[in-house]
């Protein structure tokens, strides 16, 4: 309730504010509430002639929201937030810079308006890649060294990126140069359902609206279906999560995206009560003495096979999962130049992920089901 009660204080705020420095009779007209049911990092308000996104959350510790003002193309919008980047909808030439963009914008129908994406080889999709292949979809770069001189060449209406701090030289070089950035935070979501909701940012962009808010209701109720499937179970299994990098163990804290899904699939996650989000970086020893005895491990990483992590650590084998040849990998399955499918597609379709989780702790109730990212390491 804290937080619905700041984002309609700041919104409101927002509001007042931009009534109050209007200098000519064009005022703010009512406006709808806000949609977004379960992302906390934005927020839309749709007015007469174009709406007002806000993005609160785009990474962490984040001291300023950032507005933007989607105008329809005879929309005529208040001088109180000229100020704001605005983009005249619906938009026709679009590049972003991180792959969980590429499933929304499929799902929407909109991948020919993609024309830039930075390291295109990063892309799984068979559809995206084929319009990279016919060059419709061109390399712009890398995110932090994105080629200024192609884009202000390719003109595009809106360039969709992520920052992890406030202090992005390369957007500061981009808006210089008058191109159009906004900024969305779908990696800061930690609720499954939050990260698909941002098919709403893309859905306004691109004017389907009605388009997407149907596809995610749609996400929404296969994801409450598979809840249904296990609100009976006992979270009977105890789960270890991840693996080494370099000298450390990363387990994902109790309120992150990964332990949600963990918590919704009845499974019992050994680090469930960490607090915090994201992870926790903790030695192998503290790790093993926690999760020796654990039933399954879900590691991370590239990993294939049994042989290939025992590779990577010799001390996985004293684990009992591993004893037990219960592993199981998300990360596994890779695109055509490399990219991993499940960080491309995982965020926009958390139902798939949940039941993926469900065959592995709870498979009586879906014995038919086939494993859309998971694989069991053999």
């Amino acid at each position: 309730m804290k937080l619905l009660f700041r984002v309609l204080f700041l919104t409101s705020f927002i509001i007042i504010s931009c009534q109050e420095k209007s200098t000519t009779k064009t005022k703010i007209t009512q406006h709808s509430d806000n949609q977004i049911k379960h992302a906390t990092g934005f927020a839309i308000h749709k007015y007469e002639g174009y709406s007002i996104v806000k993005v609160t959350n785009p990474w962490p510790n984040a001291e300023k929201a950032f507005i933007y003002v989607l105008k329809n193309k005879n929309g005529i919008i208040p001088d109180s937030l000229k100020e704001y980047t605005t983009i005249t909808t619906p938009v026709e030439k679009l590049v972003v810079t991180s792959t969980t963009i590429i499933p929304f914008l499929e799902m929407l129908e909109s991948e020919t308006k993609l024309i830039g994406f930075p390291h295109t080889d990063y892309i799984s999709s068979p559809k995206s890649r084929a319009l990279i292949k016919s060059g419709q979809i061109r390399d712009v770069g890398q995110n932090e060294n994105l080629n200024i001189e192609l884009l202000f060449d390719m003109q595009p209406e809106a360039i969709v990126t992520f920052g992890i701090d406030n202090t992005n030289k390369m957007v500061d070089k981009l808006t210089s140069n008058g191109l159009k950035v906004l900024f969305q935070g779908d990696w800061m979501e930690q609720s499954p359902l939050g990260k698909a909701e941002w098919i709403k940012f893309y859905a306004a962009l691109l004017g389907k609206e009605k388009e997407g808010e149907k596809i995610f209701n749609s996400i929404e109720d296969n994801y409450n279906n598979a809840l249904k499937l296990v609100k009976d179970k006992q979270p009977n299994k105890t789960v270890l999560y991840g693996s080494m990098y370099k000298d450390q163990w990363f387990v994902a804290k109790g309120n992150s995206w990964i332990a949600q899904f963990l918590h919704d699939a009845k499974a019992n996650y050994l680090w469930q009560d960490l607090p915090g989000m994201g992870s926790e970086p903790l030695s192998f020893e503290s790790v093993f003495e926690k999760a020796e005895h654990a039933d399954i491990w879900i590691t991370n990483g590239s990993i294939e096979t049994i042989a290939q992590l025992l590779k990577e650590n010799h001390h996985y084998q004293k684990f009992d999962a591993y004893t037990a040849k219960q592993i199981y990998s998300f990360e596994s399955e890779k695109g055509e130049t490399g990219g991993t499918v499940y960080y491309e597609l995982a965020p926009s379709r958390p139902d798939l992920v949940l039941k993926d989780y469900i065959k592995i702790f709870h498979p009586e109730v879906i014995p038919d089901y086939q494993f859309t990212f998971a694989k069991k390491l053999e």
